[in-house]
């Protein structure tokens, strides 16, 4: 059996140890966690209220609402007001929105968008989802199909 030299041990054991207590952080587990501004506007760029309480009409407007913007539906469940939708075409684009109740007669809706698995941050793009969907739920509170 080969014997390696004591001072490539000791080598390793420093480089290994310096490796691991350069990767430690002295924020604190609060800190790290706590939203940053960037992180609060692209929340509020993501999320719009409704003046309806109708989840389920709500749901199936977003649903449409993809569709028309042609992505394919490849997840939904109604009990948590959730459905998920891909695009592709050149690229992976996925956007999952959620729908829940904002007091008494509003529901909120947040969508969250990425290209080839990277979250999508431009605001236009959830503007322009969220005029498409404030269009379709006034035609569908209209009764027009």
């Amino acid at each position: 059996m080969r014997k390696i030299p004591t001072a490539l041990c000791a080598t390793c054991v420093l480089i290994l140890g310096t490796a691991t207590t350069g990767c430690q952080s002295s924020l604190t587990a609060t800190e790290m966690l706590a939203p940053k501004q960037a992180q609060v506007a692209m929340r509020s760029a993501q999320t719009r209220a409704f003046d309806t309480t109708d989840r389920s009409r709500v749901m199936r407007t977003v649903i449409a609402t993809l569709q028309d913007l042609e992505f394919v539906i490849d997840q939904g469940d109604e009990t948590l007001s959730l459905v998920g939708a891909t695009k592709l075409d050149n690229y992976n684009l996925r956007m999952t929105v959620t729908a829940r109740p904002r007091g008494d007669t509003q529901t909120l809706v947040r969508a969250n968008a990425s290209l080839n698995r990277m979250m999508v941050g431009n605001s236009g793009f959830y503007q322009h989802f969220f005029a498409s969907l404030e269009h379709g739920l006034f035609l569908a509170a209209h009764g027009v199909d």
